[in-house]
This record gives C-alpha cells, sequence and structure tokens, in this order.
C-alpha cells in the first residue's frame, strides 16, 4: 500500500491511524501542501481533487478519508474499526461524520487560506475564526456524546473506531491554535486514553518523515 500524505494534514493523519490499528504496512508518498505540491500535474493524476490523503492497493486509488476508512473495515476487518451492530455503526459514523464533515472543513488550510486572503486577516484574526469554529463544533460534539451513553475509554466504549480516528488528529489541530478544551471533559478523556495507543503515538505529525 502507498499513503499519499502530508505530516499536518488531519485527513492524512486519520489514515496513518487506521493503517495503524488495522496493522497494515504502507509507503508514505509525501505530497507537501504549503509548497502546493498537491496542485502538480503528476499528483493530480492521482487525485483530480488535488486533496490529501490518497490511498493506493493493488493498483487501485481510494479518496476520501472516511471512505478510504471503510474500505479498509472491509477488505480487513480485523480488528474491527467499527462496531457490531447497526445502531452503534450509526453511531460511530455520526461521530466521526461530526469532526469530519462539520468541524474540519471550517478550519482546513485552504480554508484559512482563502478566509485570510479575501477578507485581508492576519494571522490573528485567522485565529479567532479558527477558534471560533472550533468552539462551536467541539461543544456539540461534546453534548452528543455524553447524552448517548455509548462512550467509554473511547468514542464507543472500550473499542477504536473510526470516530476516535477522526477526533484525535482534530484535537492535535485544536491545540495547535491554543483552542480553550477545558469545557470538553468528555472529549479530552478520551483523546488522552488514545494517545496512550501506539496506533496513535506513532501517527502523529511530529513522527512523520516530512515532518523535519
Amino acid at each position: 500500500m502507498k499513503l499519499y500524505t502530508f505530516f499536518r494534514s488531519s485527513a492524512a493523519f486519520r489514515m496513518r491511524i487506521a493503517l495503524n490499528c488495522k496493522g497494515l504496512a504502507y509507503e508514505p508518498q509525501v505530497v507537501s501542501l504549503p509548497k502546493d505540491e498537491h496542485k502538480l500535474a503528476g499528483y493530480l493524476a492521482v487525485h483530480p481533487q488535488g486533496l490529501v490523503p490518497a490511498l493506493e492497493d493493488g493498483g487501485k486509488i481510494f479518496v476520501q478519508s472516511l471512505a478510504m476508512m471503510e474500505y479498509l473495515e472491509e477488505t480487513h476487518p480485523q480488528p474491527p474499526l467499527l462496531p457490531a451492530s447497526a445502531e452503534d455503526r450509526a453511531y460511530v459514523r455520526a461521530v466521526a461524520q461530526i469532526i469530519a464533515c462539520e468541524i474540519h472543513p471550517l478550519n482546513n488550510l485552504r480554508t484559512l487560506r482563502y478566509v485570510k486572503k479575501s477578507y485581508r486577516l492576519d494571522d490573528e484574526g485567522v485565529n479567532v475564526w479558527y477558534r471560533h469554529w472550533i468552539a462551536e463544533g467541539l461543544t456539540g460534539l461534546e453534548v452528543f456524546l455524553a447524552s448517548s451513553k455509548k462512550y467509554g475509554k473511547y468514542c464507543y466504549r472500550d473499542q477504536v473506531t473510526i470516530a476516535d480516528c477522526c477526533l484525535v488528529p482534530q484535537m492535535f489541530n485544536a491545540q495547535r491554535y491554543q483552542c480553550e478544551l477545558a469545557p470538553y471533559p468528555t472529549i479530552m478523556g478520551i483523546f488522552a486514553e488514545c494517545m496512550k495507543l501506539d496506533a496513535f503515538i506513532d501517527a502523529q505529525p511530529s513522527r512523520q518523515p516530512d515532518a523535519a
């Protein structure tokens, strides 16, 4: 397998965690977002959207991190990253989508670049934008997790799932932008438990070959 990745990409971080959880070896193919390598013709031939990550397996290319994690679950079902029951799978997918579809798109690199340029914001102005949407997103997620009564050590009881694969990168970003995280004790407890696991530790940005 090859994973087209960038060390600070949240979506690529998700995939690194999922691959590690599955015990699947992969060859990292670094695509630098700050250098706009994702816009080069060679990479666009791999991923026409010009986004990371992309996964190459058996000569075929897979895109979109949530879809790729589902692909791994179907092709390498052990250890599972989704619960056994349909109800619980729906819950886990909902948590993953709250993060990947509701929170992350508002504060990824291309959004921040656009906001900064279009509204002529300085770095602090961009940070204000970022922290606002993080606070709104995490507030809703905290309530959802707490009210579900399905969380335990991790987002779903004591089983690592795709929800945790999405949660941890988002919290890394929140910490990087110095967001106030005390209002989210459930989320932070889950984050702390995940970061005790090698699959998460080894996937973190500072451990990646392009982090130097």
